[in-house]
């Protein structure tokens, strides 16, 4: 896991410096600034903007080899050394456990890997506050700040200190045992009447190849289709699997996207939306796991119980999530992009051209995003779209006059960074962050009694077998791919682009908050939906599966009772007859 995240943090060191559009200048010892609004002939401006693009020539001794192989590589090292924490840990617990304490210390180990994130939710948020190349430029030329679009943080000192935490906790692996005592006869006798009925096993309840017993790979992997095809033959846990992935590609989608949400829907920055993630959503996820465990070690919850209890937290929290629908914040107002030039008052989603008689002078680029804020209230794309003829001072301290699109004078001033909004949204941000916090803890109620049902729904032997392949499909189709298609969907919703220092999309500068919050929580509550859809005919499965197994364990009580009968009654005339026998030996004993 350490090397993995190291490697993660490599591309950082690969690249070249982050270079950001910008038409502010950091001038030493000078009073004269170049004019954000350049006036000329049309061949000067071809000469300009030829210019401009000088530094995408450096894009040509850049390394062909695409920086997303080293964090693909760094995450499938990661996933390799997690594997001996989970599922393998999980399974262990439930098997040197009571029944009855094995609710709660999984309950316990999941609670502790939730703090984990909160950690890190923290360091992010630190990070996010230093920008992305400290150490190697000055940082009194960087003219943009944290709350700017286009500020990009020191995601990889994250990864460095989390790479040598993990070297750290590494060491005490090497010191446990090989092998531990195992406390009493564990196998087929802790395997309860419920579990008996879901997975049938023609072989006996004893572990085919014993932990003390050396065995080939070749010997194992001649057992893993059986035991493959007997695991995905229990029709409880393959719609458990499904559920699972399902639920699992609305929670990774809403996870991962929730800070960038908080960034556009309420204008906090992103070291306080991942802030606010770690210090408020992650707790409330660890306390409701926790309290997941307690309860269903007080009730002594059956597999049915679990499965009910998961069901209920899960549909509570989907009631809760429509409010969210109701917190709707309006878009901030830029000209050109939510204004149109000629009526700076309502905001629209049309499509507007960044273009108009105020800046027709100036011969300006319509891909440059480099906002600033006028007297008015109103934030422009660019001072040069902003039509100001002249700047004074330097770096973040830049003030640009003279500015034709502010006011019908021309005299107006703007400065640098987008403006600021002030409207409801500062008031109903806290009342999102409570609904966030009380959603997250009833949902995260039914975490640990749903997994505790994974492993009470199959037989000890399949255990190991059926977490890992639990881990692998909800990892493999909702850890994977839910990040894409939320963020295909979320980008639809953009209304400016920026440019990259090749060419091509950069990241998007702003979006249409309205259609981001009907894509965003659209798609996760439509997910949760079909998953509850597909919990129907679980439901029906189980119970009917219970149902099965009571009528049989009547009978076999029944068969038993007259075995036990009928082996009496034989007892009974065995010990007559031999009563009679010995009464005729003494009787001749006497003659």
């Amino acid at each position: 896991m350490s090397i993995g995240t190291f490697i993660i943090a490599l591309p950082h060191f690969i690249i070249g410096r982050y270079q950001y559009e910008t038409s502010v200048r950091w001038v030493v010892n000078s009073t004269l600034n170049p004019s954000p609004c350049p006036v000329g002939s049309p061949s000067d401006l071809a000469q300009d903007r030829k210019l401009s693009h000088v530094p995408a020539t450096a894009c040509e001794g850049d390394s062909n080899l695409s920086m997303w192989i080293y964090v693909l590589l760094g995450n499938v090292l990661r996933g390799i050394g997690e594997t001996p924490v989970q599922p393998l840990g999980i399974s262990y617990i439930d098997d040197f456990a009571s029944d009855e304490n094995a609710a709660l210390y999984v309950g316990c180990v999941q609670t502790i890997s939730v703090i984990g994130p909160v950690f890190g939710y923290l360091l992010g948020s630190l990070c996010a506050k230093i920008y992305v190349d400290i150490g190697f430029v000055k940082m009194e030329t960087i003219t943009i700040t944290p709350s700017d679009a286009r500020w990009v943080g020191a995601w990889w000192l994250g990864y460095l200190i989390a790479g040598v935490i993990t070297l750290l906790s590494a060491i005490p692996f090497w010191f446990l045992p090989r092998s531990l005592h195992i406390p009493g006869a564990q196998g087929s006798e802790k395997c309860t009447p419920e579990q008996t009925s879901f997975i049938k096993d023609p072989h006996s309840g004893k572990h085919k190849y014993p932990a003390d017993q050396n065995t080939t790979f070749i010997e194992m992997a001649k057992d893993f289709i059986p035991s493959l095809r007997t695991l995905l033959g229990n029709p409880v846990y393959l719609i458990y699997l499904c559920v699972s992935i399902i639920q699992l590609n609305s929670l990774i989608g809403m996870v991962t996207y929730k800070p960038k949400y908080i960034e556009q829907h309420f204008k906090q920055s992103a070291s306080k939306a991942n802030f606010l993630m770690g210090v408020i959503n992650i707790p409330a996820v660890a306390l409701g796991m926790f309290s997941g465990g307690l309860l269903m070690k007080r009730l002594k919850l059956n597999i049915m119980g679990a499965a009910r209890f998961a069901f209920g937290t899960s549909l509570i929290g989907y009631i809760l999530s429509l409010f969210f629908f109701a917190m709707s914040c309006e878009n901030a107002k830029v000209a050109g992009v939510t204004l149109p030039y000629i009526s700076l008052d309502s905001i629209s989603y049309d499509k507007h051209s960044v273009f108009a008689a105020c800046n027709s002078d100036c011969f300006c680029s319509e891909s440059d995003w480099d906002p600033v804020c006028g007297e008015n209230g109103i934030t422009y794309v660019s001072p040069c779209l902003a039509g100001c003829a002249s700047s004074s001072g330097s770096g973040k301290n830049t003030v640009f006059s003279s500015c034709s699109c502010v006011g019908e004078a021309g005299n107006f001033t703007a400065s640098t960074g987008q403006c600021p909004e002030k409207d409801d949204c500062d008031r109903m941000f806290p009342y999102f962050l409570a609904l966030s916090v009380i959603t997250s803890f009833i949902i995260s109620l039914g975490g640990t009694p749903g997994y505790m049902f994974l492993i009470r729904c199959i037989k000890p032997q399949l255990k190991s077998l059926a977490l890992g392949f639990h881990a692998m499909a909800t990892r493999t189709l909702a850890g994977i791919p839910a990040p894409i298609y939320f963020g295909a969907i979320i980008d639809t919703t953009c209304l400016k682009w920026g440019q990259k220092r090749c060419g091509g999309l950069g990241a998007c500068r702003i979006y249409n908050t309205t259609a981001y919050r009907i894509a965003y929580l659209g798609l996760t509550l439509s997910l949760r939906s079909i998953s509850f859809i597909i919990c129907i005919p679980g439901f029906i499965l189980l119970s009917r599966q219970l149902r099965k197994e009571e009528r049989n364990a009547v009978h076999g009580a029944l068969a038993n009772g007259g075995t036990e009968l009928e082996a009496l009654r034989k007892e009974e005339f065995v010990v007559s007859n031999s009563d009679q026998s010995q009464q005729t030996a003494d009787r001749e004993t006497r003659l």
